[in-house]
Order: C-alpha cells, then sequence, then structure tokens
C-alpha cells in the first residue's frame, strides 16, 4: 500500500504531530491568557495588566527567534532526528514547570526556556522536507507538516477551554507535556532517521526517486555551489517572514482576548471563531501548498496574500458586526499562514540538503518580530484605555510593507518561468 512512499509516513506524519502539539504548546496561551483565575494566580492585574500578558509572548518569541539560529547550526550537525528530540525533552519540561508556577516571574522564565527548547521546530522540519523529498513534491511535503501547524490549534482551542472549564489552568500545561512525553518523542526515536540513506526500510526505489535530479538542475548550477546568502532572493523572503510574523503573532496571540472584551463573545463563541480562524490558516496553506505546485509563482502568491490581509484587518476595524469583525480577523491570520507555508518552501528552494538547516534557522529567527508585536499591541491597548483599533491600524501598515517587498521579486519570478519548462521529468505521486 506504501510501497514508494514510506517517507509520507517516517517523516511527514512524526513532523505532522511534532507541530499539531507543538503549536499548542505555543499558541495555547492565548486562550489560557483569558482565565482570570490564571490572570489571578500570576499577578497580571492592574492599568499594565496588557502589557504584561503581552510581555509573555514577547520573552517567548525572543527565545524562539533567537534560538532559530542555534539550532540550525547545530541540525547541520547533529543531525534533525538527535535534534528534535532534544528539544522535545526540553520543552516538555517547561510545560511541568508552566503548570507548577506560582508567581508571575517563574512564569516568565518558563516561557522563555520553552522558546529556547521549541526553536528547533523549523530548522528540524526544513532539514528533513530538504532531504527526505523531491524538489517538485515541496509545496506537499511542507503542506503535510505544516498541516498540523493550524489544525493543532484550531482543536486545542476547543480542547484547552475544556479542560480550563473542567478542571484547571494547571491541568492545561500538565496534558501538553504529556502529548510530547508519550506521542512526540517515541514518534522520533522509532520513525524517523536523518537522511532516507539511513533508513533500513527504505525500498532502493524510492531511495532513487528521491534523489533523481529535475533536468533544469542538471542544466543550471550544481546544487553544491549554491548558496543562499548571496541570493537576494532568499533575502526578500526573510524580509516578507520578519512582516509575516510580526502580525500572524499579533493577531494570533491577541484574537481570543480581542473577542471577549471588544466584541463581547462568551467564552464558547470565543474559542469557536478562533478555532475556525486556524482552520482558515489551514486552509490557505493547503490551498497554497497546491497552487505553488502548479503555478510556480509563490512570490506572486505571497504579494496577493499580503494584500488581502490589509484588506480584511481593514474591514474589520470598521464593519459594526462583531462575528464579520471576528470572522475578517480569522481570515487575515489565514491568509499569514499562506505567507508563512510560501516562505519555508522557498526557503528550501534557495538552499541545499547540506544548508537547510541554517538557511531555516535564519528563516525561524524572524519570529523574534512575533513577540515585539504581542508586546506593542499590549502596550498600545494600555495606552488607549483597552482600544484595539491603534494596534490593527499598526498591523494593516506591516501588511503593506510586506507587499512592498515580495514586489521586487515578481518579475525576476516571472522570467524564470518563461526560460525554465515546466514538463520535467514526471513526480511520483
Amino acid at each position: 500500500m506504501l510501497n514508494g512512499k514510506k517517507r509520507w509516513l517516517y517523516i511527514a506524519v512524526p513532523i505532522f504531530f511534532f507541530w499539531f502539539f507543538g503549536q499548542i504548546d505555543k499558541v495555547g496561551i492565548s486562550i489560557i491568557q483569558t482565565d482570570p483565575e490564571f490572570l489571578n494566580a500570576l499577578g497580571m492585574t492592574g492599568d499594565d495588566k496588557n502589557a504584561k500578558i503581552g510581555l509573555l509572548s514577547f520573552v517567548f518569541t525572543i527565545a524562539y527567534g533567537v534560538s532559530n539560529l542555534f539550532w540550525g547550526f547545530i541540525i547541520d550537525k547533529l543531525g534533525a532526528r538527535k535534534t528534535a528530540i532534544a528539544g522535545l525533552f526540553i520543552w516538555t519540561l517547561t510545560m511541568i514547570t508552566s503548570g507548577l508556577a506560582n508567581s508571575y516571574e517563574v512564569f516568565l522564565i518558563s516561557r522563555i526556556i520553552l522558546g529556547f527548547g521549541e526553536g528547533m521546530m523549523i530548522p528540524v522540519s526544513g532539514k528533513f522536507i530538504s532531504s527526505w523529498f523531491h524538489k517538485r513534491e515541496l509545496g506537499r511535503a511542507q503542506s503535510s507538516w505544516l498541516t498540523g501547524n493550524y489544525l493543532g490549534p484550531a482543536i486545542g482551542a476547543i480542547i484547552l477551554v475544556l479542560v480550563i472549564s473542567l478542571l484547571h489552568w494547571q491541568a492545561a500545561f500538565f496534558m501538553l507535556a504529556a502529548f510530547n512525553l508519550f506521542i512526540n518523542i517515541p514518534m522520533f526515536i522509532f520513525m524517523t532517521r536523518n537522511t532516507p540513506e539511513e533508513h533500513p526500510r527504505l525500498s532502493k526505489e524510492e531511495l532513487a526517486f528521491i534523489r533523481q535530479q529535475d533536468e533544469e538542475d542538471k542544466n543550471g548550477e550544481p546544487s553544491e555551489a549554491k548558496n543562499f546568502a548571496k541570493d537576494h532572493r532568499f533575502w526578500i523572503v526573510w524580509f516578507g517572514m520578519l512582516v509575516c510574523s510580526f502580525l500572524f503573532f499579533g493577531i494570533s496571540i491577541w484574537l481570543p482576548t480581542y473577542l471577549i472584551e471588544a466584541k463581547g463573545f462568551e467564552k464558547e463563541g470565543m474559542s469557536s471563531i478562533t478555532s475556525l480562524s486556524w482552520l482558515f490558516a489551514l486552509g490557505f496553506v493547503l490551498a497554497c501548498g497546491f497552487l505553488a505546485d502548479k503555478t510556480r509563482r509563490p512570490s506572486l502568491m505571497a504579494s496577493l496574500l499580503f494584500a488581502m490581509t490589509a484588506i480584511f484587518l481593514t474591514v474589520a476595524v470598521f464593519i459594526g458586526n462583531p462575528i464579520l469583525a471576528g470572522l475578517c480577523m480569522g481570515l487575515a491570520m489565514g491568509a499569514q499562514g499562506g505567507v508563512f507555508h510560501l516562505s519555508n518552501m522557498l526557503m528550501v528552494k534557495y538552499s541545499t540538503p547540506e544548508t537547510a538547516g541554517r538557511a531555516a534557522g535564519l528563516l525561524g529567527f524572524t519570529n523574534i518580530m512575533g513577540g515585539f508585536s504581542s508586546y506593542i499591541m499590549g502596550w498600545l491597548r494600555d495606552l488607549s484605555g483597552g482600544d484595539f483599533s491603534t494596534s490593527i491600524a499598526m498591523l494593516i501598515f506591516a501588511a503593506l510593507l510586506g507587499l512592498a517587498a515580495y514586489i521586487f521579486s515578481i518579475k525576476r519570478e516571472a522570467a524564470e518561468l518563461q526560460g525554465a519548462p515546466f514538463s520535467v521529468q514526471k513526480v511520483q505521486a
């Protein structure tokens, strides 16, 4: 049944759950921070309440972004498998520490360590995808793990609200630790290997397919000679990811609070729209994975997604209906999910299996902007008495910056497409 396709089982499945549970760990705080008992227990009250809440995501994403650079070099030396297992143990321990925290300072430190532990997720995934999949499969391979990236929070939002309501906010963290300990870690130990050549259950035929070259690779520059750091297109993608991180974290971290405090939703309604927003992101990811492989115009698609984000955010500011405003915020977040997917696909395109860890580490570093976004939004809310209008205006401006960056790469992309034949060697499904 899986003859010639075992790479999808041994690599795509573990990475799917890696991100499924990892993203619940990462963005679950956006749900937990709406719980009054959690806020009171850790002293997040008073006039600077929103700044304190924003600081939690700020320190996490700073550690997450900076550690991407560290993990990128470690992965290229030790391999993706050992790096993933080490990072999983780190963030499992921090989930337990978070559940036991009895002060804001202790919880803040646990978020920093969690950011460091989870910082290897993008480099690990980029390294596995680069080593295990044919160039023509990159869109689908990226979609397979990015599906977990968005499906996890979509389901996790409902689960976390239920666990907090029935048990306690601490139970949510212990549950997340158990997911990693009993599902993620065993998968990486028993199913994955660093390269297809190392896996004892992979056929020679499948290995030959993974390693075959396209005609355009044979006729072009040897992959070993490529240097992503000297390719200006990589730095356009890098800047676009800076903007994408700023937008995505700003919206996703504050969306549940926005729905409850600005639009008057109850927790059930909040969790429904929050889940739907993550499903929007999943829809954009799947659509972009398919269209990127078909059209080979990822830069044009990223430009359109940034434009759509600016439009959705503008509508959310001016529309009076709370449900439509919430949906527009969710669609804006979803569009940035598409940009995130395209950026990771382009990162693999502009690097090689030997340099994918470092390239992904640089791309992952851009998550640092998510911390600035979440903190600045909290600070602006405190200044404006809890109003979100100024914060959303800031996000609209950021979306326009992302659009401007990608416009510079559209013409080059079109020229490359005209110069490279589309019908190269047929890719195995």
